[in-house]
């Protein structure tokens, strides 16, 4: 996941080789290796002659970035080396497609296009469109055309599913949508940079959210996925997300947007670029693409014998993420209108005793649409709603909430019903299990996950796992089973 692609928002910029090739985890990502091995002398001498076409486009692409004197002759002469040596090299896996990314990165970073010349990034996107050099590069050029903002647009609207999805999230999703959105926006300086650390567009993080978790940091799915980016607790583990002082980690914004960038990066090195591939295997599971991916020669994902072997959530899941990011970079087109929200992220320390719930009340609806539970939860993941925090806890949130709680929140009427109400409010016990003989059972009920029963008993995951003898990673429970709650906390 490389070379930084600042923003889908902002104008595109023609970097036809490389551009966000960061998709295939080319910067970063080291080839496999076996792939050395693969072709043998041939794809190393491609290797070769690859590297030092690319060093000599390089000087030349520096001359002309610099206004230096340059011999078109010479410049020509670069081009047509280094798009011969491209297509040797990716025409042997030995060489392969990671090689041709990283170099046409390295141009991408000094702000130049490789197309049928070297030319300034400020070239018309219209006429960068025809360079033969997306033709070189099969799947991965449809990842560059996917991630390039005008370019995303433009082939996402001639997409019948993804067409589909977007009335979806026009008609009676739209609140999701919008609530997403502004969500998104108090977290964008958490999230946002892992994805621009790595190359990847601000567009695909907001679809993947809005579709995962609407923008809920503490969203719980009923197959056990967690947070905002909703992994499952066994996958979150191999990308550094867990338990740290009781913490689940999945539920931290900058934490899940970190182990999404790897996640992601890591399906685009098994599934040749492919963007759609790799968010079906977000959704549907990186064991089953692989297979698909191997068993159809790496066909992409709308085609017929990749699409009818998908489960119907994996269909729809793909469009819609997609549709989320077009909307995201193109509200103006259709009419749909985000709310303005307070980027300016900032803390407060409590001057009295208090829990969310009665920052909530005191802090009133300001400028929000829906008050400002949901920001604060997100912004505070470790704090349960209801715990009375201490005077000197330090919170998180945007500036224009931290001028609210100093205005309404530490003296005055409005803080003292607020009390009054978050005193009186006690939360929902867990009812007793039915028909259970034992205050340490519980009776599984449609809608319960293990994860949600065990965060709701205060007991592990693993433990709860065990003691019922369920098996990881994926936890299944049916409703009517009645657990075990050895070590869980008896409500």
């Amino acid at each position: 996941m490389p070379s930084c692609l600042p923003c889908l928002r902002l104008p595109p910029l023609v970097l036809l080789a490389g551009l966000a090739l960061s998709l295939a985890g080319c910067a970063s990502a080291p080839r496999a290796p076996e792939a050395a091995t693969q072709n043998g002398p041939a794809a190393d001498a491609a290797g070769v002659e690859f590297d030092a076409a690319l060093e000599i486009a390089l000087v030349q692409a520096e001359r002309l970035r610099g206004d230096e004197p340059t011999d078109l002759a010479q410049l020509e002469g670069a081009r047509d080396r280094l798009r011969e040596a491209a297509r040797t090299c990716l025409q042997l896996s030995g060489c392969g497609v990671d090689r041709v990314l990283q170099g046409y990165e390295r141009l991408a970073a000094l702000g130049l296009a490789v197309g049928e010349g070297f030319e300034s990034a400020a070239v018309e996107p219209e006429q960068a469109d025809g360079s033969s050099l997306l033709h070189d590069l099969p799947e991965a050029a449809r990842s560059i055309t996917l991630l390039n903002g005008r370019q995303l647009s433009e082939l996402i609207e001639l997409n019948t599913p993804v067409k589909h999805a977007m009335v979806d999230w026009l008609t009676w999703m739209r609140p999701q949508l919008i609530t997403a959105w502004v969500q998104y926006q108090y977290m964008r300086h958490l999230m946002w940079p892992e994805y621009e650390q790595a190359g990847l567009p601000e567009a695909l993080l907001f679809g993947i959210l809005a579709k995962e978790s609407g923008g809920r940091v503490h969203a719980i799915s009923r197959a056990g996925a967690t947070g905002p980016m909703q992994f499952m607790y066994q996958t979150g583990l191999g990308y550094g997300l867990g338990r740290v002082d009781g913490f689940d980690t999945r539920y931290d914004a900058q934490l899940a947007s970190r182990a999404s960038v790897r996640y992601l990066n890591d399906r685009f090195r098994e599934l040749n670029g492919n963007l759609e591939l790799a968010l079906a295997a977000y959704n549907g599971g990186e064991g089953r693409m692989r297979r698909i991916h191997q068993a159809t020669g790496g066909k992409p994902f709308w085609n017929p014998q990749v699409f009818s072997q998908l489960p119907r959530e994996t269909q729809d899941y793909v469009p819609a993420v997609l549709a989320a990011a077009w909307l995201f970079l193109n509200p103006e087109r259709v009419g749909l209108e985000f709310p303005q929200v307070d980027l300016r992220p900032a803390s407060f320390v409590l001057a009295n005793p208090s829990s969310l719930n009665e920052l909530t009340l005191c802090l009133g609806q300001g400028a929000t649409r829906d008050g400002w539970f949901r920001t604060l939860r997100n912004l505070n993941p470790r704090h349960a709603p209801h715990i009375v925090l201490p005077a000197g806890q330090i919170l998180n949130g945007p500036q224009s909430l931290v001028e609210a709680y100093e205005q309404h929140c530490v003296q005055g009427d409005r803080l003292a019903l607020a009390q009054s109400l978050a005193a009186a409010y006690q939360p929902r016990q867990t009812p007793p299990a039915a028909a259970s003989s034992s205050a340490a059972t519980y009776t599984v009920r449609a809608g319960d996950s293990l994860h949600s029963i065990a965060r709701r008993h205060q007991c592990g995951v693993e433990q709860l796992a065990r003691a019922n003898r369920i098996s990881a990673p994926r936890y299944l429970i049916r409703p009517g089973q009645r657990l075990q709650l050895d070590g869980c906390r008896r409500n």
